[in-house]
């Protein structure tokens, strides 16, 4: 009896199958680690997830009678020569009072300095309630060689954490700062370069 040959094509179609399967699946995780960040920063804005505040247009109806201490940290990270502090470490506001408060920022160089600020709050879970209107913390800041400038930040703490019942007992918030060296700002009218006064809207 002759025995036939065996056939290697289900052999061949099986490997282009299963190469194509592997490079579909490269390709998607290569796709996804490019959208991670973006996605990641628009999940932590929308749902306040780690501590991220929002960003409100504007100021609540009314306020609450209901009153929570808002403390204020600010940190410099390794390589930015800048002076950061709030002139105010802790406040009491009512929930739903609209609050400017400044800080204090001074370059310590004998040359012009960039950096920008990332922020969030503590305890992390209050992020989706602590609502910003003005903050120094949205677009790059170049300073001059010692130069001294005060900038606000302008919030309230939504009225919608009063209804949570999980929250309470909760009676501080901390907003913390902290500000990044960029090495390559980006360019800027020549206006946006003059020292800011001190208004509401730094």
């Amino acid at each position: 009896m002759t025995q036939q040959p065996t056939s290697k094509k289900p052999r061949i179609s099986r490997d282009v199958m299963v190469a194509s399967i592997c490079g579909f699946v490269v390709a998607f995780m290569v796709g996804a680690s490019y959208a991670a960040v973006p996605f990641y920063d628009w999940f932590c804005r929308a749902t306040g997830f780690n501590g991220t505040t929002q960003v409100a247009t504007s100021a609540p109806e009314k306020s609450l009678e209901r009153r929570i201490a808002v403390r204020f940290d600010s940190n410099v990270s390794g390589g930015l020569p800048w002076k950061f502090q709030p002139e105010q470490n802790e406040i009491t506001v009512k929930i739903g009072e609209v609050v400017t408060v400044y800080y204090t920022v001074t370059n310590q160089a004998a040359r012009a300095t960039t950096g920008v600020a990332a922020y969030n709050v503590a305890p992390l879970t209050v992020g989706a309630f602590f609502q910003k209107i003005n903050c120094f913390c949205f677009t790059e800041q170049t300073f001059g060689p010692g130069e001294k400038r005060e900038m606000a930040v302008v919030f309230y703490v939504d009225p919608a954490l009063a209804a949570d019942r999980e929250y309470d007992d909760l009676n501080t918030i901390t907003l913390s700062y902290t500000f990044y060296p960029v090495k390559d700002p980006a360019p800027k009218p020549l206006a946006a370069t003059e020292t800011d006064k001190r208004k509401g809207n730094l």
